[in-house]
């Protein structure tokens, strides 16, 4: 961590326009120059990861897909379980993070992580099916994330789990057993996110819920860096395929 590379990353998110006619080129755009910082700035902003990775505790031989996985940091919370997995993927459109990944993967010995540079709205594992889909932080930038969701849910095995975790903000009527956020929450962090192609929801829990039998909720806020008076919202979600 270093003053010089803070400001690296903060130049790409407030200050470097993103470029691109595709959703990949979009991407690459925005990550390509900070791909080296992203993690340690990233493990600041990002709160609740190692929280959702550590819920889940795959079976022997499952087949483990982090959709827009990025540099597979995430992966290092479940380091210990690794070898116990049949394949773990980490699915991104964005070749600069994946070339961190592959590096990390090397310098790991996982042998049986691959990553794979696809759509996570339409990507199938090679086995044909999925034990344990995660999303860390991708939903909010994955344009038709309605569209991910359900490749997620096409993909997984009956029983199989699903986890995220994510910015969002509440509904301005929420179900009664969710959290409400005040007018400015609502209004103020789509904007702010809005500038680097992250667009927090107010349906992703909502629709989560509705298509998965939900084991862990949690509504929290976290602090920003740099931003000392300010904490976004994000989600902490983990569910189960129900049986056909």
């Amino acid at each position: 961590m270093s003053l010089a590379s803070d400001l690296k990353v903060l130049y790409h998110l407030a200050v470097k326009p993103v470029k691109g006619d595709n959703h990949a080129e979009r991407l690459d755009s925005f990550y390509s120059g900070q791909a080296g910082a992203y993690d340690d700035f990233r493990k600041r902003l990002l709160k609740g990861r190692e929280e959702m990775y550590r819920s889940i505790e795959p079976q022997q031989d499952a087949v483990w897909v982090d959709m827009g996985g990025g540099t597979g940091s995430n992966l290092e919370f479940i380091s210990d379980r690794i070898g116990t997995l049949k394949h773990a993927y980490v699915v991104d459109l964005a070749s600069s993070l994946l070339k961190v990944c592959d590096d990390r993967i090397k310098e790991r010995g996982w042998n049986n992580v691959k990553t794979v540079e696809a759509d996570a709205t339409t990507w199938t594992p090679d086995e044909g099916y999925a034990d344990v889909v995660t999303f860390s932080y991708s939903l909010t930038m994955i344009p038709d994330w309605f569209a991910a969701i359900d490749n997620a849910l096409r993909i997984l095995k009956p029983g199989g789990t699903i986890g995220v975790v994510d910015f969002y903000v509440s509904r301005k009527f929420p179900d009664e057993s969710l959290k409400r956020h005040p007018w400015f929450t609502r209004s103020f962090w789509p904007v702010w996110f809005a500038s680097d192609n992250v667009f927090p929801s107010r349906d992703h829990v909502p629709y989560l819920r509705r298509h998965f039998e939900t084991t862990k909720l949690e509504e929290n806020r976290a602090k920003v860096p740099y931003l000392l008076w300010f904490k976004t919202p994000y989600y902490i979600f983990t569910g189960t395929k129900r049986e056909a």
